[in-house]
C-alpha cells in the first residue's frame, strides 16, 4: 500500500497506480517520488516530472483519463490576446492556469492539476463565467503566461460576445442622449452622467415605487447627500425592475461604472463621474451596515428595502478592493420571484419522477451538481419546500443564506468563529434532524459527516462543483470516501445548467442545417420535422430575444448496478454510458429537447453543454 497521510495521499496513490499500470514508470521510481512529497510537499506528478522519471506530456494524458478531463494542446492552440487580460496575472501564476476559450458565458481554462477545484471555484467567481476546466502540461501553461504577461488586471472581455454595452431604454431609468454632456467621456469611452443629472436619471423610479429602509437612522446618513442617496436607490430600484440577477459598481480611472447581469449576461447601463465614487460606495457600505473606514479587505453585509406594500427585497453586498477602489456587487434576493415549484423548474416527467422518488426516501443523499450560478440553490430550495411539514424537522447549513423560508431552521455559516459546514452538521445530528441540507461539501471532513448521517437515518441534499452527474461519484472517492460509503449513501445525483429561455413574443423560426443538427446531437429522424427558433428581439425583452431562464437537468438514480461499478472504482466515463443506457437523459439531450419545444436556441444549449460521446 502507498502511503504518504490524507486526501493527497489516496490521490497520489491512485495517480501512482495509473503510471505503473501503463508502465510509465517502475515501482522504485514511485516509491522514491513519494518520499520526496512526503518531505518536501508538492504534487506528485511534478515530482516525477521534474526528476525526469514521466514525460510531462504522458502525465497529462494520464491525468486526463484519472479525472475525465480533455486535452488542449497550447503550443498549437490560437488564443485572443484579449483572454489573458481577463484574468490577473497572479492568479494566473498562482494556480497554473490560462484561458483558452470563451463561448457564450462558458470559459474554457487550461489547467494543469484538476485536483485543484478552488482555481476552477476562483475563476468563476473572478469572472462571473462558467468555468469549463481542460488540461494541459505545466510547462505549456507557463511559456503561454510568460507571452502574454503584462496587464492582467482588467476584464477586457466582460463585455465580447454579448453584444454592445447596452443601456436599457428610458422607460427603464437610464440615460437619454440630452441627459449626457457631449464632452463628459471617460477614458474607457462611456458617457457619465452628471451630478445635476442624477434627478433626471433616477426620478421616474423613485416616484413610481416606495423604497423604505428598514431601520433608517438619521445618524449614518450624516456625510452622505440627498443626491447620493436617491441615485443610490434608483440603480437598486432599477435592477429589481429589470428582472437583473447582480448588480456591478466598479471603479475605473476615469468613471464609475455599473452593469446589471440579467438571464446570465452582462450589460452596462451606466457610467458615473469618478468624483463621485466614494460617495455612492460608502453609501451602498451605510445601507449594508459594513465598516466604511476599511477599504483594504473584502467585506460582506445584507442590504433589505420595501417596495410599496409587502414586497421586501433582499440584495447580498459584496466588497473587494481593486486598482481604482472597491468593486461591490449585489445580488438581488426578490423572494416574490423565487420559484419553489419543482414542476417549474425545467424537470421533463421522468427526471422530475425520480426526483419525487428519492425526495420519498427516508434517509440517503442527494447531491445537486454544477458550475457556480447554475441555480442549485433554487432547485435545492424547491426540494426542501415539498418536504416542509409540520412533522418534519429541516435543518441547512448555508454560506450565505440566501432565502429565508419559513418553518426551515436555517443556519448562517460563520468561518471567523468556526462555524463550518462539518461543525454545524456534527451539531445537526444532535438535534434530531429528520432532513439535513448542507450548502456545500467541501473537503472530506464534511462530506464524511454527511455520507455518515445519510447511512444513519437522515436525509441529506447538498451541492458539489462538477461537470455531470456522473463526476459526482469521483469527486467524493478524490475526497477520501470509501466507494463503500459512497455506494451505500447515494439516492440521487442531478446535475443542472441554466440557459436563457426566448421571448415567446418576438421569436422567429430559424432554419439550420441538417448536418449541424445531427453534429449537435439530434437524431437524423428528428431533423426531418424540426422547427427551430432564434431570438429577435422587442419591448418586451428588452431587445434581448430572451426573457428569463430555465434550467436543463441531468438525473441520475442510483441502482444497483451501478453501485457495483461505484464498489469497483469505475471510472466517471463508465459509470455515465451505464447510466445512460438505463435511462438518463443528458444534460446535452435535456437542451435538444428545450429546443425541440422552442423553450430555448441550439446556440445556448452549445455553449452550456459539453457534447454526448459516442
Amino acid at each position: 500500500m502507498i502511503k504518504v497521510g490524507g486526501t493527497s495521499s489516496v490521490l497520489s496513490e491512485k495517480l501512482g497506480r495509473l503510471l505503473l499500470h501503463n508502465r510509465l514508470i517502475t515501482e522504485d521510481q514511485l516509491q522514491k517520488a513519494l518520499s520526496i512529497q512526503k518531505k518536501e510537499g508538492g504534487r506528485l506528478g511534478s515530482i516525477l516530472v521534474r526528476s525526469r522519471w514521466l514525460d510531462e506530456q504522458a502525465l497529462a494524458t494520464v491525468l486526463g483519463q484519472q479525472h475525465g478531463l480533455p486535452l488542449v494542446d497550447l503550443a498549437n492552440t490560437q488564443i485572443d490576446p484579449a483572454l489573458a487580460k481577463l484574468i490577473p496575472l497572479e492568479i494566473l501564476k498562482k494556480h497554473c492556469i490560462f484561458p483558452v476559450k470563451r463561448r457564450g458565458t462558458l470559459l474554457s481554462v487550461a489547467i494543469a492539476d484538476p485536483t485543484n477545484v478552488f482555481a476552477v471555484d476562483d475563476i468563476a467567481f473572478m469572472t462571473g463565467y462558467t468555468v469549463e476546466p481542460l488540461l494541459a502540461t505545466e510547462s505549456a501553461i507557463l511559456e503561454k503566461i510568460r507571452q502574454h504577461g503584462g496587464d492582467g488586471g482588467r476584464a477586457a472581455l466582460s463585455e465580447q460576445g454579448t453584444g454592445k454595452p447596452a443601456s436599457i431604454e428610458a422607460k427603464d431609468y437610464t440615460l437619454n442622449q440630452q441627459d449626457v454632456a457631449p464632452d463628459n467621456v471617460g477614458s474607457d469611452g462611456l458617457e457619465m452622467i452628471s451630478v445635476e443629472d442624477f434627478d433626471t436619471v433616477v426620478g421616474d423610479a423613485l416616484d413610481t415605487v416606495n423604497v423604505i429602509e428598514e431601520s433608517p437612522d438619521e445618524n449614518i446618513l450624516k456625510g452622505v447627500e440627498a443626491p447620493i442617496i436617491k441615485l443610490v436607490n434608483g440603480i437598486l430600484v432599477n435592477g429589481i425592475k429589470v428582472g437583473a440577477s447582480d448588480i456591478h459598481v466598479e471603479p475605473f480611472e476615469a468613471s464609475l461604472r455599473v452593469r446589471l447581469r440579467m438571464d446570465g449576461v452582462m450589460k452596462t447601463v451606466m457610467a458615473l463621474p469618478i468624483k463621485i465614487k466614494s460617495a455612492v460606495i460608502s453609501r451602498l457600505k451605510i445601507m449594508a451596515k459594513l465598516d466604511i473606514t476599511e477599504r483594504r479587505l473584502p467585506q460582506d453585509g445584507r442590504i433589505k428595502l420595501k417596495l410599496g406594500k409587502g414586497r421586501e427585497i433582499d440584495f447580498r453586498v459584496s466588497t473587494v478592493p481593486c486598482l481604482f477602489g472597491e468593486k461591490v456587487v449585489l445580488r438581488i434576493l426578490d423572494k416574490s420571484n423565487l420559484q419553489l415549484d419543482l414542476t417549474h423548474l425545467g424537470f421533463d416527467r421522468e427526471d422530475l419522477a425520480r426526483l419525487q422518488e428519492a425526495l420519498g426516501m427516508p434517509y440517503g443523499m442527494i447531491v445537486v451538481t454544477g458550475p457556480t450560478g447554475s441555480g442549485k440553490t433554487t432547485t435545492l430550495y424547491s426540494a426542501l419546500s415539498t418536504l416542509n411539514t409540520q412533522d418534519v424537522n429541516i435543518m441547512t447549513a448555508e454560506d450565505p443564506v440566501e432565502y429565508n423560508i419559513q418553518g426551515i431552521n436555517q443556519v448562517q455559516m460563520k468561518e471567523d468563529i468556526g462555524l463550518n459546514f462539518a461543525s454545524a452538521m456534527r451539531a445537526f445530528l444532535r438535534q434530531d434532524p429528520d432532513v439535513i441540507m448542507v450548502g456545500e461539501i467541501r473537503d472530506h471532513e464534511t462530506a464524511e459527516i454527511a455520507v455518515k448521517a445519510a447511512l444513519t437515518g437522515h436525509m441529506v441534499l447538498s451541492t458539489l462543483h462538477t461537470n455531470d452527474a456522473p463526476g459526482t461519484v469521483n469527486r467524493l472517492l478524490d475526497m477520501d470516501i470509501a466507494p463503500f460509503l459512497v455506494a451505500s449513501s447515494l439516492v440521487l445525483i442531478v446535475a443542472q445548467r441554466l440557459v436563457r429561455r426566448l421571448c415567446t413574443q418576438c421569436r422567429v423560426v430559424s432554419p439550420i442545417r441538417p448536418d449541424i443538427l445531427l453534429k449537435a446531437g439530434f437524431r437524423e429522424e428528428e431533423t426531418k420535422s424540426l422547427v427551430l427558433y432564434q431570438a429577435k428581439g422587442c419591448d418586451a425583452c428588452n431587445k434581448t430575444g430572451f426573457k428569463g431562464r430555465v434550467a436543463l437537468y441531468e438525473t441520475l438514480p442510483m441502482r444497483e448496478s451501478l453501485r457495483a461499478l461505484v464498489l469497483r472504482n469505475t471510472s466517471s466515463e463508465e459509470i455515465k454510458k451505464h447510466a445512460v443506457a438505463l435511462g438518463m437523459r443528458t444534460l446535452r439531450r435535456s437542451g435538444l429537447e428545450k429546443v425541440k419545444t422552442g423553450i430555448t436556441t441550439l446556440e445556448e444549449v452549445l455553449e452550456n453543454t459539453a457534447p454526448d460521446e459516442g
